[in-house]
């Protein structure tokens, strides 16, 4: 199950399930942002929602660069996914259309200049995983800290405040998981995952 680690008007940022990793911690990390409501494309976001959704994607992926210590010298891959929605093996089985099935999320994918993983070297394209390997391809792979995602979402909240001058209301308050530390918007202080 993914976490939800932080929110704005603008979407959410997560943490991936552990099986559907595409990119180990100590290789850059991997994060997801959600947009504010389920859409296909981001086309059909609305100017407001589309532009407090691009200030979430560049915030985050700062802070990412901003606090995680693999990637000092590093950059950021941004991919927008939703493909395995339309595979024909995917429930229902057979042809989809993009429209009906696809829901677009955008990955934050840490490149660091050091990556031992040869799916992920340092100046080359990376290597997602196909459809047939999406539970086995994450197996040796770790997420990134609760530590790193706290300092993540902290510096995604001010920069979000200082940069791009969205208000204080629009960013959700987070607490630390009680069972497992990671950040969460639950008020509880229990992520999804506890």
């Amino acid at each position: 199950m993914s976490i939800k680690l932080f929110a704005t008007s603008g979407g959410c940022l997560t943490l991936p399930d552990r099986s559907a990793l595409l990119l180990d911690r100590a290789s850059g990390g991997n994060l997801v942002v959600l947009p504010p409501r389920t859409v296909w494309e981001r086309s059909e976001l609305t100017h407001e929602e589309l532009t407090n959704f691009s200030f979430l994607v560049a915030a985050c992926a700062k802070a990412m660069l901003d606090t995680l210590p693999q990637l000092q010298g590093g950059c950021m891959n941004y991919w927008e996914a939703g493909n395995w929605a339309l595979n024909d093996q995917a429930e229902p089985t057979g042809k989809k259309s993009a429209r009906n099935f696809r829901k677009m999320h955008l990955h934050l994918l840490g490149r660091n200049p050091n990556s031992l993983d040869p799916r992920w070297q340092w100046g080359e394209s990376p290597e997602f995983p196909k459809y047939a390997e999406r539970h086995t391809y994450s197996a040796n792979y770790n997420r990134l800290t609760p530590d790193e995602c706290w300092l993540i979402v902290s510096r995604a909240s001010e920069i979000l405040r200082s940069q791009y001058n969205v208000a204080a209301i629009a960013i959700s308050e987070c607490f630390r998981c009680k069972h497992c530390g990671y950040p969460t918007v639950a008020q509880s202080a229990l992520c999804e995952e506890s």
